[in-house]
């Protein structure tokens, strides 16, 4: 038995679908923008949004008014959308008991408790959540992943042993977020954020930008003569080095990929590249390039996506897989975008151009606050 990819999409400032988003990945393009005074805020920011009027014609042609009204706010309206275009291209029936959703999210509605009255449980992940499970018909409680910037990786993961221990068939993960003055302002507070274009792995790197995105993928349990994307391993790993600070030794992230490598039989000679977090952060980027020293990957191309769309949050983990898939599909490792001179100690291979590729498997890699790490393997047949 295996674990296969039937269904994906993307919802982002570059695109409403997943080919839109690979097209405009392999042609450089971003919507990161500088903000001088975005939502008032006191300093300027590089942060990548999804405008409102492209999201509401979105939306309309995909959903109905009653439904659209259900979901009020910006951060429920993606999640929902990238879902519905998913199950769609998977063909499953979302009423079926042997289907579970999974949602991803590392701060779901957190802006909606500036209300003076706020509603505390719409805030949570969890409330969204179970409104899209019922909006779909699930008879099942739904699974909230929120565990840092590796949400989206871990809600992967979660689907994946769903479907190998057999009590479901297939999972719906979706991964969503949105900015707003709280998380940008807190991410401020960390002095993590660039105020220009960040540089994934280079030695001028300032810091992170922040995007909002959807991102939704469909697994099921298939023959092992299935063609498509599987999903071969994955595994999370906590170092519990620091509140914020990852381990200078990329302690959990080495594990991490270890273990996926054990366990899905994958060697550096069949990886296209390692798709790593890449958060222009001094830390993290020299974290993961000891950690991919320490794994024996260092011949294998290493790749970033945030210079496309910044920090996702909830979405990254997703987002980035889907990527990932169409461009290894396409026969390319795309560029890391804003990378130019290597700025961490491991000479790991961060190229500023896209690289062709024939091999048909990677390792998607994330580390987040807490000192988690999670790491998967992906292969196609």
């Amino acid at each position: 038995m295996i674990v296969k990819k039937i269904g994906e999409s993307i919802v982002s400032p570059l695109g409403f679908t997943v080919e839109e988003n690979f097209a405009a990945v392999m042609s450089g393009c971003t919507e990161l923008r500088r903000y001088e005074s975005l939502w008032n805020l006191p300093f300027p920011c590089f942060v990548s949004l999804i405008p409102d009027d492209n999201l509401a014609d979105q939306m309309a042609q995909e959903l109905s008014e009653d439904a659209i009204a259900s979901f009020p706010t910006k951060f429920d309206k993606i999640a929902l959308l990238a879902a519905v275009k998913s199950v769609k291209e998977s063909g499953i029936d979302p009423k079926s008991d042997r289907v579970i959703f999974i949602l991803s999210s590392t701060k779901g509605n957190v802006e909606l408790l500036a209300d003076e009255n706020p509603d505390l449980e719409q805030v949570t992940p969890a409330h969204t959540a179970q409104k899209m499970t019922d909006f779909f018909g699930n008879p099942n409680m739904p699974i909230t992943v929120s565990n840092a910037c590796i949400s989206g990786l871990c809600a992967q993961i979660e689907a994946y042993r769903c479907l190998k221990s057999g009590r479901y068939d297939t999972a719906v993960v979706i991964g969503a977020d949105v900015l707003s003055p709280f998380i940008v302002a807190g991410f401020q507070s960390l002095k993590a954020l660039s105020d220009e274009q960040c540089r994934p792995f280079s030695a001028n790197r300032r810091g992170l930008n922040l995007g909002e995105a959807a991102a939704a993928v469909v697994y099921t349990v298939a023959d092992e003569a299935a063609d498509g994307w599987r999903m071969l391993a994955g595994t999370v790993r906590n170092d519990a080095n620091h509140i914020s600070g990852p381990s200078r030794t990329g302690e959990g992230s080495y594990r991490a990929l270890m273990s996926v490598l054990s366990d899905s039989g994958l060697t550096s000679n069949d990886l296209a590249c390692v798709n790593v977090h890449g958060t222009s952060t001094l830390y993290n980027d020299e974290m993961e390039s000891i950690a991919i020293a320490r794994a024996g990957l260092v011949s294998v191309l290493v790749n970033a996506m945030k210079g496309y769309y910044g920090h996702t949050l909830g979405a990254a983990g997703v987002l980035e897989t889907l990527l990932s898939m169409r461009a290894v599909e396409q026969g390319k490792v795309p560029a890391t975008r804003g990378f130019d001179v290597l700025g961490v100690t491991e000479p790991v291979l961060v190229s500023s151009e896209s690289v062709d590729t024939r091999k048909n498997a990677f390792v998607k890699l994330l580390s987040g606050f807490g000192g988690c790490n999670a790491a998967a393997a992906f292969s196609r047949e």
